[in-house]
């Protein structure tokens, strides 16, 4: 219809602990911003230091084998700019190279290589060919500076590294310089003293050149998730990670030639050195957080106590006195600040004044419902002696017609009589139990029936539903079921059993339906067709069946009848006034508080 209006959904509102975090949490926003802004700037800036000194650490632990191979590749490339000059004199360039050697303990050879992989000139005098020599075909064929280990086959009993330098001459490559140190030498050069680094040298391809521990295990300080080519085309940086034997380390990575060696340091990781995060700068970071939860949990103690248990406590006296319990003569806050404990005064006093009001309206109802059920009572002996006067009337009838036509009526006028008897007798006038009503209808009614030769007796069953209905309803009700039956018991008989019966029903049969259902047996004859009704007694006026679909539309219900081959049906479904709601519904204090607790006692 026009003007209905579709309820809005009620949107949840937060409550006053949630409100109050809310806000301090606004309040709080941008001092930890800016905490948080300084304690990352602090963190930035120690770390920075931190990488800092880790680099400059590894230069210098890697000081002594930067120093060697440094020298290596300056006398290398000496050698190449006299190499030209020299080649013309075979004894001449030997004498240059074993001079170099000697002059440096820390070389093993010294020689010049041509293009041709021709030892030309020699520290050791072995002028050998290497082109049969795989392993070193890359280090000679290459016109650029290499740097490679080579295996103890070549020289004595010791692995090398070997540092090869071009010889160019107006842009022709001529050979290489080369110059080899024992590895032993070279690892020895990474043996610093100090036991919180691992050291190792690497060269722009990520081979490994020495390690301060040359043996099965060397490989293990190096990073496991990162590879050596990686770290070089880095440069010069510091990272945490773990090596390849799970252990957390802090890593440098330093040039010692640059772009072409480099020298990897593992440290071992200290509480402080700004690569993991420490427990200082935890605390930093997270002292925000803490003094945020600290102030929530501060200012809730506090609001709890305050005006949250307080209000909790009033809404719970609400509850107890909108559910109808009593009691609240002796409630008090404890403690409740001075503007709290006005509102509760004001509580008290306005359910006091309540239950005065209350109790007058109490003793008012009372008496009008004693007033309506002697009213009641009244009108039910009334209706008992006219039902008295007409059975005195009906023995004195001559007429079986005249007879059949009074108790037809005295019976409507115990069905009205039942009904006020029900009535005064109830707990609520507003209610009646219509399953007690309609068995006290049937108990009066089971008598024998007047069958065609005046001995069968008829069965009668009930299966009646527990269902209160209105007062409104009861009458209609109660009528339909007394003509139903009346008519059952005229047009009942024998059925092929030879059983002579009539079921009464009232059931729900919906959500909000119910079913009064009338079913009687039927005789038949030898065709099975069933069999009318032949006493003059019984002949029919039709007015049964019109006070049934009367009684039927008060109730505003659908009557059903149909004749099977053995039995008369009657339905009547109707829908049951709404009776007394607000007092059938219980009360719910989730529903009506909307909120999580109903809060303490009194």
């Amino acid at each position: 219809m026009k003007g209905d209006k579709t309820p809005a959904a009620r949107i949840p509102r937060l409550g006053l602990a949630p409100k109050l975090a809310l806000v301090l949490t606004v309040a709080i926003l941008p001092l930890g911003l800016i905490s948080l802004y300084q304690t990352s700037s602090v963190i930035a800036e120690r770390r920075a230091v931190s990488e800092a000194a880790l680099l400059e650490q590894t230069q210098l632990a890697s000081a002594r084998a930067q120093e060697l191979v440094r020298s290596a590749i300056s006398a290398a490339e000496a050698l190449a700019s006299a190499a030209i000059v020299l080649d013309e004199d075979v004894a001449t360039c030997d004498t240059v190279f074993t001079e170099t050697v000697r002059r440096t303990p820390d070389f093993v050879f010294a020689g010049f290589v041509n293009s041709g992989r021709e030892v030309i000139c020699a520290s050791n005098g072995d002028h050998r060919d290497l082109s049969d020599i795989g392993g070193l075909s890359t280090e000679f064929e290459s016109p650029s500076p290499e740097l490679s280990v080579l295996p103890q086959s070549f020289f004595g009993n010791s692995a090398t590294l070997s540092i090869t330098t071009p010889v160019i001459s107006e842009g022709e490559y001529l050979g290489k310089i080369w110059i080899a140190i024992p590895v032993d030498i070279a690892n020895a050069a990474l043996k610093t003293g100090i036991g919180q680094v691992e050291l190792a040298l690497f060269d722009s391809g990520g081979e490994v050149l020495a390690t301060e521990h040359f043996g099965d295990d060397r490989r293990n300080l190096l990073p496991r998730d990162l590879s050596l080519a990686d770290l070089a085309r880095g440069g010069r940086q510091s990272f945490p990670g773990t090596n390849r034997s799970d252990q957390p380390r802090d890593y440098a990575v330093v040039p010692i030639v640059q772009g072409r060696v480099f020298a990897l340091g593992s440290w071992k990781p200290q509480a402080n050195s700004g690569l993991f995060m420490g427990a200082e700068e935890t605390i930093a970071i997270f002292f925000p957080v803490v003094m945020w939860i600290v102030a929530l949990l501060v200012a809730y103690i506090g609001i709890h106590r305050l005006v949250i248990r307080h209000v909790r406590r009033l809404r719970h006296w609400m509850y107890l006195y909108s559910a109808g319990h009593g009691g609240l003569n002796n409630a008090r806050l404890d403690n409740a600040p001075p503007e709290i404990e006005v509102v509760a005064q004001a509580f008290l006093s306005m359910t006091h004044r309540i239950a005065r009001h209350e109790d007058r309206r109490r003793e008012d109802v009372d008496q009008i419902s004693t007033l309506f059920r002697e009213v009641h009572h009244r009108v039910k002996n009334n209706l008992q002696l006219i039902s008295s006067m007409m059975n005195m009337q009906i023995r004195n009838a001559s007429g079986n017609e005249t007879k059949r036509v009074l108790r037809r009526v005295q019976d409507r006028v115990m069905a009205l009589a039942s009904i006020h008897r029900h009535l005064y007798m109830s707990r609520k006038l507003a209610q009646i139990e219509a399953d007690s009503l309609l068995e006290d209808i049937i108990r009066q009614m089971i008598v024998v029936g007047p069958g065609k030769d005046g001995k069968e007796r008829i069965e009668f069953a009930t299966a009646f539903d527990r269902i209160t209905i209105d007062p409104e309803q009861s009458v209609p009700l109660t009528l339909l079921a007394t003509e139903a039956a009346m008519n059952a018991v005229k047009y009942c008989g024998p059925d092929e059993d030879g059983r002579t019966w009539i079921d009464v029903a009232l059931k729900r049969t919906g959500e909000t339906e119910i079913t009064l259902s009338v079913v009687n047996s039927l005789a038949l004859d030898a065709e099975g067709k069933p069999i009318p009704p032949s006493d003059a007694d019984y002949d029919s006026t039709g007015l049964g069946s019109k006070l049934i679909e009367s009684f039927a539309s008060q109730l505003g219900g659908t009557l059903e009848v149909e004749q099977r081959a053995d039995r008369f049906e009657l339905h009547v479904t109707f829908t049951p006034m709404e009776v007394d709601a607000e007092e059938k519904s219980r009360f719910d204090e989730d529903v009506y508080f909307s909120r999580e607790n109903t809060g303490a006692g009194l």
